[in-house]
């Protein structure tokens, strides 16, 4: 059987889930459960409920006689390196576009990736069902990127489009036809991508482009077979991605059909394929033919960017809400999501019970503690930093292309606040009572960025970011203004005291929430912390009186979520971490403690 392997790849939001969707119904690839579903690649719950795809996905359809494979890619530039890594089991590239937004930063990043592996893309211009829809311009504007990304001058000029609504579930070879269903689209593919021209009667040759976990056999490595047959059962030469020289069997292999991955006996040159029963198994390591030991290339895995220390929560609540609390099980856990995801890293922390784990961003590892605190782990973390690197004897640290899109009345404050983190301010470009501004931002000031921005356009602002390399140390730069509110007592706190201290700041607990001391409870009015109690409880006396008009005039608490608590937390503070809770804290709690660590300082 011919097969296709396509890669899906577009910026976040722009429909690329959904599509597959539809390629899926379409194709007769979905049991009657399934039929009736959306977004079915986004099985993890965390994706569900953010509509973001976090881990790149293998699945398959059968189409005209065709096995076509399908690698769904994240969309988000937290998880970029993923895109990297699978683009190298692809023969093709499904761009999808969304046709009132079109190129967004992500747009840019995966298709200069599609470009250096080789990739030619099929562009989807998706959302044609939206009544502000531009096809032309967002052409016009594809056009301009080909050319800008050094695309060939005949790819550039005639890149084959199709025009889809994954909502409605139709496409077309033209704007104003909508096909039967996603026909059209899965025609294009197999017209446009080639069959993969490999050898299947050469010795083997198999690399591992993503890795997956399964609690019965293990580490899965999945992969593209690019020459001869892998074989269930049989022995092999493992080279792996730094060069060690092993043997091994595959004591499992799979093959995609739909969305799952269905035992079978061997997997040909061009076919995606995922194997079991190397312990130790890391992405890019090459199974060989024992008699022809010629393993591919290594693959470099991306750098992280930000790291941030994890430690065990040694607050006085520790242990209530959770059930795996001890440091021993929170490292294991880190150690395997680790073995999973090579854009992780580990290393010891200076202090006991503590790791220092790197990832690509705020969001990458604000993933990894969101899974673990429902999994039913207790910890704490501390502020994200930045990984700086050393060239020519100058530091330098990662910068971000950015691009804000508020208000055209929001203009004046963005370019300030952006300015007092570094930012290099670059065009602006006017899309009726919006704007869109493009920026060159130090990583450093990008963190809490996004909820500073929000407040400064009523809510209406989006910011857009992907990696642009390193640039040079910008310095001391603003992040947060305002000091911070500290408890001074333990025991709940109680509507009469919240609202006698309500001038001091905005709070972040509710009368009822249990409170210890050295926990932050607000944010202060000025830029010094401010230690206060938030329990106290108003004195007994004869006259009978209700705490319901004080509720009642309470102003309502900020809600503060686990990825803006990240953002939040300053050097000297520590976020704490439970399956029911999360609670801001200083690093000592005690105040005689922190005024004795600042006179040393």
């Amino acid at each position: 059987m011919e097969v296709r392997n396509v890669a899906i790849i577009a910026h976040v939001d722009h429909g690329k889930t959904s599509l597959v969707d539809g390629l899926f119904r379409t194709a007769g690839a979905l049991a009657r459960a399934e039929a009736a579903g959306e977004r079915l690649l986004d099985r993890d719950d965390l994706e569900r409920e953010r509509g973001i795809t976090i881990l790149a996905k293998n699945a398959a359809v059968e189409w005209r006689g065709v096995h076509v494979n399908l690698i769904d890619t994240p969309g988000h530039a937290d998880f970029g390196g993923q895109v990297e890594r699978v683009l190298s089991m692809a023969d093709g590239a499904l761009l999808v576009v969304d046709a009132f937004e079109g190129p967004m930063p992500q747009t840019r990043f995966v298709l200069r990736k599609a470009f250096e592996h080789g990739l030619r893309p099929l562009v989807v211009l998706n959302k044609m069902d939206r009544p502000e829809a531009r096809p032309a311009a967002v052409i016009g504007e594809l056009f301009d990127l080909f050319v800008d990304l050094g695309a060939p001058e005949e790819l550039a000029l005639d890149f084959p489009v199709v025009y889809a609504s994954a909502r409605e579930g139709w496409a077309g070879r033209l704007p104003d036809e909508r096909g039967r269903a996603m026909a059209p689209l899965l025609d294009a593919i197999l017209d446009h991508f080639p069959a993969p021209a490999f050898d299947p009667a050469g010795p083997l040759r198999f690399q591992v482009s993503t890795l997956d976990w399964n609690d019965y056999v293990g580490r899965i490595g999945i992969g593209r077979v690019v020459r001869g047959v892998l074989r269930r059962g049989e022995e092999v030469a493992w080279v792996g991605n730094d060069g060690r020289r092993r043997r091994g069997r595959v004591k499992e292999l799979y093959r995609f059909q739909g969305m799952e991955r269905r035992p079978c006996e061997e997997v040909a040159a061009g076919d995606i394929a995922a194997v079991a029963g190397f312990e130790g198994l890391g992405l890019g390591d090459t199974l060989c033919d024992r008699e022809t030991v010629e393993p591919l290339p290594p693959i470099v895995v991306e750098q992280p960017t930000i790291e941030m220390e994890f430690a065990l929560n040694d607050g006085p609540l520790a242990g209530r809400e959770g059930s795996l609390v001890t440091w021993r099980q929170v490292q294991e856990r880190l150690e395997r999501a680790a073995l999973v995801d090579p854009a992780l890293r580990l290393r010891p922390a200076a202090a006991g019970s503590a790791l220092l784990v790197a990832g690509r961003g705020v969001l990458h590892l604000g993933i990894l503690i969101e899974n673990m605190r429902r999994e039913g782990y207790e910890f704490v973390v501390g502020k994200p930093q930045v990984l700086a690197r050393t060239v020519g004897g100058r530091r330098q640290e990662p910068i971000e292309e950015v691009q804000v899109e508020a208000p055209e009345d929001c203009l004046g404050r963005l370019i300030e606040f952006f300015a007092r983190r570094g930012a290099e301010v670059g065009e602006m470009e006017r899309r009726g009572s919006r704007v869109h501004l493009f920026l060159r931002v130090p990583t450093r000031g990008m963190i809490g960025a996004r909820t500073q921005v929000l407040g400064l356009t009523r809510g209406e602002g989006v910011v857009h970011a992907v990696p642009a390399g390193y640039g040079p140390d910008p310095g001391p730069l603003e992040t947060r203004r305002n000091g911070v509110l500290v408890a001074s007592e333990t025991g709940r706190a109680t509507a009469y005291a919240l609202r006698a201290l309500e001038d001091r700041g905005e709070f972040f607990v509710r009368p009822g929430d249990e409170i210890y001391e050295g926990m932050i409870v607000g944010e202060n009015t000025t830029e010094k912390d401010l230690v206060l109690n938030v329990v106290r409880a108003r004195k007994a006396s004869n006259v009978r009186s209700s705490t319901k008009e004080i509720d009642e005039k309470l102003r309502t608490a900020r809600e503060m979520g686990l990825e803006l608590c990240l953002e939040y937390l300053a050097d000297d503070e520590l976020l704490e971490v439970t399956p029911r809770s999360l609670r801001l804290r200083k690093r000592l709690l005690r105040e005689k403690d922190r005024r004795r660590a600042g006179g040393r300082a």
